[in-house]
């Protein structure tokens, strides 16, 4: 079988590898000093951070009084689930599982679509999603993790000041992407180096489709901007709120069933829309494993699909929770 190499984190300083990143079961340890300190981004950066948060939330509201007074067609509705869906597990499944944590190996075609797919989710490119997302992991919730919402403060003003901050507000800070350091896997595979490189040819191509698709089957200038609207705008702002809810709320709201050393929750209300992500808790404690679901019916739509593709032979050594490994992080519930 053509599988894709997915490679381990390298050391760094005062950086000791154990089970907390979790790429093919190696990590980071905890206690380390951040040697990327963040300094503010620059005008450019946020003037394009400011469009990509603010165009997808003007065609939600144009969605929204369209859908008021006309509802929304079959077409509209299959162009924006099936976009949505497709990039969605790009990120959650090839930007995050595979290419993150090596939950799985993937034939070299998957490894290629999965990757395409997460990058026409309009988050960055692969390699800078990644290797912001492994920092992430060793420095969670404490300095140097780019996007953590827990704040020195008590007053309310400061935890939503964080909470703000976890969720969007992290984007218009110019944070360090040492590639090198954190994802020299993917810099030495060909396959991802040129999809990371060519990331606008994908976000272009998430917006021509739908409109493509509006215009040949409506015939009509009217009806191709109609699917643009909710395949392009309105799919994309869903899924930047659905990604950035498992940075914000699933480190402030829910239940902590694992024992971690930061503040990752479980929020199940967000398990659909997040396909499996908002299962954070679990996540945190067990970074490497394919399912974040790891429950029964702990609704996990992302290791439905792993499973889907290990069952046609896409992909092996596929890293399923044991419930011996389960219990040794278990909290004991009174």
């Amino acid at each position: 079988m053509n599988v894709a190499t997915s490679g381990t984190l390298p050391e760094g300083p005062g950086v000791d590898i154990g089970d907390t990143v979790g790429v093919r079961g190696d990590g980071v340890g905890a206690g380390v000093v951040n040697p990327y300190p963040a300094p503010p981004g620059g005008a450019l950066q946020r003037a394009i951070v400011a469009a990509l948060v603010l165009l997808p939330l003007l065609a939600g509201v144009f969605a929204v009084i369209w859908f008021w007074s006309h509802g929304i067609g079959w077409l509209d509705l299959g162009l924006a689930l099936g976009m949505y869906f497709f990039t969605g597990f790009g990120v959650t499944i090839g930007f995050h599982r595979l290419l993150t944590h090596g939950s799985f190996r993937p034939q070299r075609w998957l490894k290629i679509v999965l990757a395409v797919a997460g990058s026409m989710a309009l988050e960055g490119s692969v390699i800078s999603w990644v290797s912001q997302h492994r920092r992430h992991h060793v420095y969670s919730d404490r300095p140097g993790d780019p996007h953590s919402p827990v704040v020195a403060g008590t007053r309310l003003v400061d935890k939503l000041g964080g909470l703000w901050h976890a969720h969007a507000g992290w984007l218009f800070l110019r944070n360090r992407v040492d590639a090198e350091r954190w994802s020299p896997d993917l810099i030495a595979d060909k396959d991802i180096r040129f999809i990371s490189a060519t990331a606008p040819v994908w976000i272009a191509a998430s917006l021509v489709i739908p409109f493509a698709i509006g215009w040949v089957v409506t015939q009509s200038l009217f009806g191709a901007l109609l699917a643009l609207v909710w395949a392009g705008g309105v799919r994309i702002l869903v899924l930047h709120h659905a990604t950035w809810s498992v940075n914000s709320v699933c480190h402030v709201l829910g239940r902590q069933p694992f024992r971690t050393k930061d503040e990752s929750r479980n929020v199940p209300v967000l398990a659909l829309v997040s396909m499996g992500e908002s299962w954070h808790n679990a996540h945190h404690a067990f970074p490497g494993l394919a399912r974040h679901g790891v429950d029964r019916w702990q609704l996990d739509p992302s290791a439905m699909m792993i499973s889907a593709f290990e069952r046609c032979g896409w992909a092996a050594e596929v890293r399923w929770p044991k419930a011996e490994l389960l219990d040794r992080r278990r909290v004991a519930r009174r």
